[in-house]
């Protein structure tokens, strides 16, 4: 093959195109004069100290003092240090400050590193030089007043600013006003609306992630009605994939992930219910208060219902430390630190999500800048004090989800009942009675079994028997066999009695792939016949030294019940040469499993317990509780007797009827967990949540005061401590957090939500730090708007769609991103929205795009992630090998968001992209410009995969070469192409292959940008 040089050289082109059309306006029209000082009185407390925080007091703060100057103490700031003087008060222009941030002098810019100072925040600084560099005495009490702080103050709804007629001409909804008041202020205006074909483009990507199609594209031009706009943002908006773009970012600022992450980066086989939640909560315009409340207590407040389970995944969605809580216990300093560290994160995660506040900085110390002390840190610790994370069921219908739960209480009453009446039976039957019970729990318990060898496992219930199902053991490496023996299980319920489960028709393979696509040896098969239940008599499957790491049994016809059909087995054991059981203890997948400890667990399967061919039998069985029952028919008296039958015959009555249920879902969420060994949370102690105490510095070895459940004393309209009497179920303390963050007097919830969703709409928040509304955090460009749009969103129905729209069909939406260089000396952020910003793609509309364009994404919602990696050392620490993974595999064609997401090791492709690190609670996305991103759009498998299927759609729809590139433009550009584009591209096409022109066309500015 031919070198595609010319191809390499092209997309590089692009790419650097992409650089420079991306830098940020004041990057490329930067001016050598002094920014001019702001037109109006200037706030010291408000704005200017925020800027000396962020900016200076890293190296002119109370910590460390270069050249012996602070910007944090007055006296020294207005004093100066070794260089003299730095502020001049009423002559910004001669102040050497003003040199050193705005990078007069090369060799003295302040900030030595990181980001400098926008031209702004230097002209706040001149204006407030320039009126006297006032400074209040009282400023650092002032700090501590959160009343003054503008995101604790009470929510008001200003009035929109009144408009000239030319004005009111542009503007669409009040957003506008804002907005052009702001512009006005500032000696800005706004830019032009863009044309309806980039219009259309950026409300599909902002909607629903998609691109639209070229038909639709063409119609939306040509459609004549004066609401077509609006009309097009209901569609998108009535959309399911509308849903499933928004969950994207909600999953985002969560940091929702599907492994453990830390060392042994486990996967969370059930934590796909919860993003399936997220996507149904926004497609059904779920009220926002509704939406936070089933996060954090949705067991408790909505009870019975399918979201107030899966929503819990929510406190579940960070990362876990397998070996802090699952290898280490509670009572050692390690185990303390883990549980610690757990609910920091949950902490964070709650308070950052809701309330964009950074509490967790409070942990060690009271908070450095805003007021948050300790005390309502640990307040808000001891809210999740009882919560692990672990996998909750539920059930799918509420009717069956009350019906479980009141059958497994009567259960619990009946088995306390029970123990009380065999406590009476063995007072009046005597040591022959104990010689008897002696006798069976022999039989039915070998010698240093944990269990009774009638456990085992038991896979989900079917309707039908023809309904495969499989579950195998890995042995870790792959070892030589001889024979494998398996036994059935034993159960009295219902005389079912031996080979319980057992299949009709079942096979036996070996092989050293866990999905067993590739060399498998079958060593049994009895698929083509029904065969007799051996009851519990071990078959024994001889191998002959054949080698494997993985042993699957596989049901094709399952074991009928009263009404059903299951597939149950005792135990696998697998034999090598010196009949040593090498799967003893081994780990153990299946296709699903009924996991009810101790008596069903996958586990059970190979812990060495069964009845061995020489052990008691059935019979045996069965004649020791007859003897036992003669005896307690002579020793009983008549009431003992009817209380005993009773309770039994009631006992069997509430186990069928659980039985007979659909088999649960599970979610993995922060929940009790009634586990065992290490990681057994607090079931141990009823649910009762842990004692949190304020710790000197965060050292787990020096707790101080116990503290209560609680949230944040600096919400002075609510109460900060939650009066919950001893004795309450832990959710109380959940349900009460959830009722604070979503009460109407507390201003942070709605403040942050309007924000967040201003941000993912127009590129920059109205503050532009959305997880950080304190005093470190960026101060709001639009104060009023925020408030106007928090104020009437939290009294008009909650409703997140109706938010979209009315920020979608604002004018300041509608207008054009073309660069106004003059403007660009101003404001070259775009802080005040005088123009629409340039946005690039995400990782997950360009992937999607790529599939969308190449016909080959799956639409199918919903569901089990799709894993586009293989895993490596499963039962270990598992390694994700993304480069074994085939990119043609049909499964893994789903929109991205199905994505199964890997804290340790992230997919290459994706995270050149700026995909979200799910280990990181991420507010808003880097968006780089790279050489990598260029390597990656061009020479990435998925790249090149769908570049020849793309190529395959087009050369389907026919035609010569030129048609063929005009195909490509539409089908990808939706428009198209112009002669000078054209002509080069049909010879490029002659020369390197239609393929090769796709790959070229996907890399295009114009695919990757949204417009």
């Amino acid at each position: 093959m031919r070198p595609n040089l010319p191809l390499a050289c092209l997309v590089a082109l692009v790419t650097l195109t992409c650089t420079f059309a991306c830098l940020p306006a004041d990057e490329t029209a930067k001016s050598p004069a002094l920014p001019p000082p702001a037109r109006r009185p200037v706030d010291f407390i408000k704005e200017i100290q925020p800027i000396f925080a962020r900016n200076c007091y890293r190296c002119h703060g109370d910590k460390k003092q270069k050249s012996s100057y602070r910007l944090d103490v007055k006296a020294v700031a207005l004093k100066g240090g070794d260089i003299g003087r730095a502020i001049i008060p009423g002559n910004s222009a001669d102040s050497p400050l003003i040199h050193y941030v705005a990078g007069l002098n090369p060799d003295q810019q302040m900030p030595p590193s990181g980001t400098r100072l926008t031209a702004e925040q230097i002209g706040l600084l001149r204006a407030w030089i320039d009126q006297g560099a006032t400074w209040p005495e009282t400023a650092a009490d002032t700090q501590r007043d959160q009343q003054k702080w503008w995101s604790l103050r009470p929510l008001s709804c200003p009035l929109p600013p009144k408009l000239s007629a030319t004005n009111a001409s542009w503007a669409r909804n009040p957003i506008d006003a804002f907005i052009l008041a702001k512009l006005r202020e500032k000696d800005l205006a706004p830019a032009p609306e863009a044309e309806r074909r980039t219009l259309i483009r950026r409300l599909y990507f902002d909607l629903i992630g998609l691109p639209p199609t070229f038909e639709e594209n063409e119609a939306f031009v040509a459609d004549r009605d004066p609401l077509a706009y609006e009309k097009l943002v209901d569609r998108l908006l009535d959309s399911p994939h509308y849903g499933e773009r928004w969950a994207r970012h909600w999953l985002d600022v969560v940091h929702f992930g599907e492994t453990h992450g830390y060392d042994k980066d486990k996967p969370r086989l059930h934590a796909w219910p919860y993003r399936d939640y997220v996507i149904r909560a926004f497609n059904t315009d779920k009220p926002y208060w509704r939406f936070v409340q089933e996060q954090l207590a949705g067991d408790v407040l909505f009870p019975d219902t399918v979201d107030g389970v899966e929503a819990l995944g929510f406190i579940a969605a960070g990362p876990w430390d397998f070996i802090g809580h699952a290898e280490v216990p509670e009572t050692k300093i390690d185990g303390k630190v883990a549980r610690h560290l757990d609910r920091d994160d949950m902490v964070a995660n709650t308070i950052n999500t809701f309330s964009s506040l950074t509490v967790h900085c409070a942990q060690c110390h009271n908070h450095k800048f805003d007021p948050i002390p300790q005390e309502d840190y640990y307040s808000l610790q001891a809210v999740f004090a009882a919560v692990d994370r672990a996998d909750k069921t539920y059930d799918l219908d509420s009717v069956v989800a009350r019906e479980r739960r009141t059958l497994t209480a009567h259960l619990r009453d009946l088995e306390q009942q029970k123990k009380e009446v065999d406590r009476r039976i063995k007072r009046l039957g005597g040591q022959k009675l104990a010689n008897l019970d002696r006798e069976l729990a022999e039989a039915a318990r070998p010698a240093g079994a944990g269990q009774r060898p009638e456990f085992g496992y038991h896979s989900a219930i079917e309707g039908e028997p023809n309904r495969v199902k499989w579950v195998q053991v890995d042995l870790g490496r792959s070892v030589s066999i001889q024979k494998i023996v398996i036994t059935g299980c034993y159960d009295d319920f219902n005389q079912i009695g031996a080979g319980f489960g057992f299949p009709v028709r079942y096979k036996i393979e070996l092989a050293d792939d866990p999905e067993f696509k590739s060399r498998k040896q079958i060593v049994a098969d009895h698929t083509g016949a029904d065969v007799a239940n051996p009851g519990t008599v071990p078959r024994v499957i001889p191998v002959h030294g054949g080698a494997a790491r993985y042993v699957r049994m596989t049901a094709t016809k399952l074991a009928p019940r009263v009404h059903d059909y299951i597939f149950a087995l005792a135990e696998l054991s697998i034999l090598d040469g010196a009949d040593r059981n090498v799967a003893l203890h081994a780990g153990v997948t299946a296709l699903d499993s009924i996991e009810a400890p101790p008596r069903w667990a996958k586990a059970n399967l190979v812990d060495g317990i069964a009845f061995g061919q020489n052990g008691p039998g059935p019979a045996d069985i069965s004649s020791l509780k007859a003897r036992r029952q003669a005896l307690l028919d002579r020793a009983l008296d008549g009431r003992t007797k009817y209380e005993f039958d009773e309770v039994v015959k009631r006992l069997a009555e509430i186990q069928r009827d659980l039985a007979r249920l659909p088999a649960p879902m599970q979610v993995y969420a922060g929940t009790v967990h009634y586990g065992s060994g290490a990681f057994r949370g607090m079931g141990a102690n009823a649910g009762r949540p842990r004692a949190i105490h304020i710790l000197l510095r965060g050292d787990v070895k020096k707790p101080g005061k116990e503290v209560g459940p609680g949230a944040l004393s600096a919400v002075t309209d609510l109460r900060a401590r939650f009066d919950i009497p001893p004795g309450q179920p832990e959710g109380e303390r959940r349900a009460a957090l959830a009722r604070w963050l979503t009460d109407r007097k507390n201003p942070l919830t709605w403040r942050s939500i309007v924000n967040r969703v201003w941000l993912y709409h127009f590129g920059r928040g109205i503050v532009d730090t959305p997880n950080d509304f304190g005093r470190m955090g960026q101060l709001p460009t639009h104060p009023e708007l925020l408030d106007w749009l928090a104020a009437n969103f939290r009294d008009g129905g909650q409703s997140l769609k109706q938010l979209h729209r009315l920020m979608v069909t604002s004018a300041t939406y509608r207008q054009a991103s073309t660069v106004n260089p003059e403007f660009a000396l101003v404001d070259g952020g775009n802080a005040y929205c005088w123009r629409m910003n340039r946005r690039r793609l995400d990782a997950e509309a360009v992937r999607d795009g790529f599939l969308f364009v190449s016909g080959k994404l799956n639409l199918a919602m919903g569901g089990p992630s799709f894993q586009d990696f293989v895993i490596d050392k499963p039962e270990h620490s598992p390694h994700y090998e993304y480069g074994l993974h085939d990119p043609d595999d049909p499964k893994t064609q789903r929109r991205s968001v199905y994505r199964f997401l890997v804290r340790s090791q992230q997919e290459p492709f994706m995270t050149a992209l700026d995909c979200a690190d799910p280990s990181m609670l991420v507010d808003k996305r880097n968006q780089t410009i790279t050489p990598l991103q260029a390597l990656a759009l061009l020479n990435d498998q998925l790249s090149v995969v769908m570049a020849k299927h793309f190529a395959e759609r087009v050369a389907r729809a026919g035609g010569d070469t030129a048609d063929q590139v005009t195909t490509a433009f539409r089908l990808a550009l939706d428009r198209l192409p112009k002669p000078d584009e054209l002509s080069p591209l049909v010879a490029y096409t002659k020369q390197y292959g239609l393929s090769n022109t796709c790959r070229v066309i996907l890399n295009l500015n114009e695919f990757i940008f949204v417009d």
